[in-house]
């Protein structure tokens, strides 16, 4: 298994170089595994805060190759050039993929730290990547695990308990601003105890996706019961079927963004409300604005900002406002992501040598079958025979027993050199470097026996 992470996140560059990354993603993974190159199969992981491609590369020695198909290949969907989208995007490899994807899955890495939803869109990434043909066995495993391990955390640590996410953090100062009359965003320094509540505000909800989705949830549960949702694309009349609210189209938005008090973007469909829009419809009768762009690539210009009686919340804005975590379920949370990356490890090594485990099998099979041949053209197909066969074939499969336990021991502990070195030296098997990757490759998260594989054999 070669893989590989190319990272860009809220940490490290800003959010305006992640959303033109974000750009062109799923053209861009479309395109580097439907093209014959060293890239075998991706996961990618594009969050309000993050963009983030997991690779397989068709063997070891293609890595670099792979990386560079995958710089070119962003650099040209996203309109940056190479130089800037390779100096953009961090590269992980080893053990150093896997733990951060366990700490992205589990929110220690998000702008909000504990966040609910990154778990749910790691588990989307996957699915979608599933759904388009983009997958290997081994990049499924990985995001399975760190499924589990965000389960994990959420449910033996506060930080599943806390509840935080994003949407939360906005919509608390939103309530405190509208709690007062005319606060400055800038000055919110940290974000409210308690969720504020949003009974009486009228909002427009942008998009219809998920992040739209967990907001409209929050709205409700802070009392917010004059909702009205737009889409550009047209699917707010779906959204709103199953979830509540009043759907919008282009006509009836003008109203809306008039008397509304609360403007939440999630959708980030490239389309904008410009500040001289803003300032046609508000009136000096319309109330206290505050708008949240949680939308990477923007629902609304900057400047609305600079509009008389408006408030804009970014996600700048909000990760300068998260409460900080406790150091104590920092810590928890971190072990048990630490202790996940181990053992995920062990789980990988133990695969590496199925393909020796394939080759005992089937060379000690094959002696046996050899045996009971001579014996069925001597004695025939006699009950007798049959009780031969019987007890030959059980005492072949407790002497495989143990070989087979002890490469699985050796591979966890990472000495699988030493297991292939054996049966070169007892039996003359020398598995090919194709073997072993096919043998890796091939092998489901779920599956228990061992592929048959071509193997060079040599006797004694």
């Amino acid at each position: 298994m070669v893989l590989f992470s190319l990272v860009a996140s809220h940490t490290d560059i800003d959010l305006e170089t992640v959303a033109r990354l974000s750009a062109g993603a799923a053209a861009a993974s479309a395109e580097l595994c439907a093209a014959n190159n060293a890239v075998a199969g991706l996961i990618t992981l594009a969050t309000c805060n993050r963009y983030e491609l997991y690779v397989q590369a068709s063997s070891s020695d293609a890595v670099d190759a792979a990386r560079s198909t995958a710089i070119e290949t962003i650099s040209r969907h996203s309109g940056l050039s190479i130089v800037h989208v390779s100096g953009a995007l961090a590269t992980l490899q080893g053990d150093a993929v896997v733990r951060h994807l366990f700490a992205v899955s589990t929110g220690l890495e998000s702008a909000v730290v504990g966040e609910r939803e990154i778990a749910g869109q790691v588990r989307r990434a996957l699915g979608t990547a599933q759904d388009l043909g983009l997958t290997t066995p081994p990049l499924v495993r990985l995001f399975q695990a760190a499924a589990k391990t965000a389960k994990d955390v959420g449910a033996q640590t506060a930080l599943g308990r806390r509840g935080m996410s994003v949407v939360s953090v906005a919509l608390d100062l939103a309530a405190e601003l509208q709690d007062a009359p005319s606060p400055s965003a800038g000055v919110l320094a940290n974000a409210p105890s308690a969720s504020g509540s949003l009974a009486g505000s009228s909002a427009v909800l942008f998009g219809t996706g998920a992040y739209a989705g967990a907001a409209m949830a929050q709205l409700l549960e802070r009392g917010c019961t004059d909702i009205s949702v737009y889409s550009s694309s047209g699917r707010a009349e779906t959204f709103t079927a199953s979830r509540g609210g009043t759907a919008l189209d282009s006509q009836s938005l003008p109203h809306a963004l008039m008397h509304a008090s609360l403007l939440v973007g999630c959708s980030g469909s490239g389309e904008q409300i410009s500040t001289a829009e803003l300032a046609q419809l508000r009136t000096a009768d319309s109330p206290q604005l505050t708008v949240i762009d949680l939308a990477l690539s923007h629902d609304f210009t900057p400047d609305v900002a600079d509009l008389p009686g408006v408030d804009l919340l970014t996600l700048e804005t909000v990760r300068q406002a998260a409460p900080a975590e406790q150091e104590s379920t920092l810590t928890q949370a971190s072990a048990l992501v630490a202790e996940a990356t181990t053992k995920f490890a062990q789980a990988q090594n133990s695969r590496s040598l199925d393909h020796a485990i394939v080759a005992l099998r089937r060379h000690t099979l094959g002696v046996l079958d050899d045996e009971l041949a001579k014996v069925r053209k001597q004695h025939g197909c006699t009950a007798a025979t049959a009780e031969v066969e019987f007890a030959m074939r059980r005492m072949v499969k407790q002497l495989l027993h143990v070989p087979t336990v002890r490469a699985k021991e050796l591979a966890a502990a990472g000495d699988a050199e030493s297991y292939l070195a054996a049966l070169d030296a007892l039996y003359g098997l020398r598995p090919s470097a194709q073997d072993i990757g096919q043998a890796v490759e091939t092998a489901s998260p779920a599956q228990e026996s061992f592929p048959v594989l071509p193997l060079r054999e040599e006797t004694a």
